[in-house]
């Protein structure tokens, strides 16, 4: 018979067996969260700021700047409280909000960059039209069902949660909330919360994937078309810093499940530092590759940090 603590709180878990080294390994992780901030807080400031940026093209980048911060400020303030403060505990209300944020915002990332690649195939395929396509407020409406796709899609198994009766062993094996790792402590049905995740899965980011890749098949396809090749160079280097974001997320998706799926003869400290590579290497790496090539996001760049020249 199952000891009754459902109304414990969950105790959060930083890297089991390298506890003295917690504050050590803190310091990389604090300094991809500082870049993370500093990188797409930059990004989103130069997009509001320039009006050179005010095109659907930036405004998309934007709403995935504004995701990449959305995943990062939900997840470190309890991995930095575990690994600086060993501050464990975590009530269930704080703990179920934390992942319906997390697995949410995962969502949101890919639903921005399957509008992203919407954006890329308008401007190649029909770009006399685009501006009267994308207008300001189909890119509102886009983000808007972006946002509501992804936090509907989430909400039932996250409000199933708070239903469970929790009377196995409170202690998760993440410094930070996710749904599959809160149902191992249920004791009850948790045949839907398992079914259903693996259905919004395929439905959603896979059928993103898909979608994404049959875009770019139609887009070469249009450059292929092109005479001049210098046209053609130009045209498929609008799409490099998008693309190079795809990969950087999806290639951590795959690598994120292909660990839990496969890996269960693999050390328990890998799984854990895939987890934050999924969580922080596409923060990370979005602004770093819009900043190194795109002229636009360059420009910006020097204009903000460049001092004003002194008249003499």
């Amino acid at each position: 018979m199952w000891l009754n603590i459902s109304s414990s709180p969950f105790l959060l878990t930083g890297f089991p067996g390298l506890e003295k080294a917690h504050h050590l390994i803190s310091l990389p992780l604090l300094m991809a969260y500082i870049s993370i901030l500093l990188g797409n807080g930059t990004l989103l400031f130069l997009i509001k700021d320039d009006h050179n940026l005010h095109e659907p093209m930036y405004y998309f980048l934007g709403m995935l700047a504004a995701t990449d911060l959305g995943v990062t400020l939900t997840t470190m303030p309890t991995v930095l409280s575990v690994l600086w403060l060993n501050h464990r505990e975590i009530g269930h209300g704080a703990c179920f909000s934390q992942a319906y944020f997390i697995h949410t915002l995962s969502i949101v990332e890919s639903g921005v960059l399957l509008a992203m690649a919407y954006d890329r195939f308008i401007a190649i395929r029909n770009p006399l039209r685009y501006t009267t396509i994308l207008t300001d407020t189909k890119v509102i409406k886009i983000g808007i069902g972006v946002v509501m796709r992804a936090g509907l899609s989430i909400m039932p198994i996250i409000i199933r949660l708070h239903w469970f009766p929790y009377c196995r062993s409170h202690v998760l094996s993440h410094a930070f909330c996710l749904h599959q790792d809160v149902i191992k402590l249920a004791c009850a049905d948790i045949t839907f919360n398992r079914l259903y995740p693996v259905v919004v899965v395929f439905a959603m980011v896979l059928l993103d994937f898909l979608i994404i890749f049959f875009s770019y098949v139609l887009i070469l396809k249009t450059v292929m078309g092109i005479a001049s090749t210098d046209e053609r160079a130009k045209a498929l280097n609008t799409c490099v810093s998008h693309i190079c974001c795809i990969l950087v997320f999806y290639v951590t998706v795959v690598g994120l499940t292909f660990i839990h799926r496969f890996g269960k003869n693999v050390p328990h400290v890998v799984h854990i530092t895939m987890s934050y590579v999924y969580f922080l290497f596409p923060p990370f790496m979005n602004p770093v590759i819009y900043s190194i090539k795109t002229k636009q996001i360059q420009s910006g760049l020097l204009r903000l940090f460049s001092l004003p020249c002194s008249k003499t």
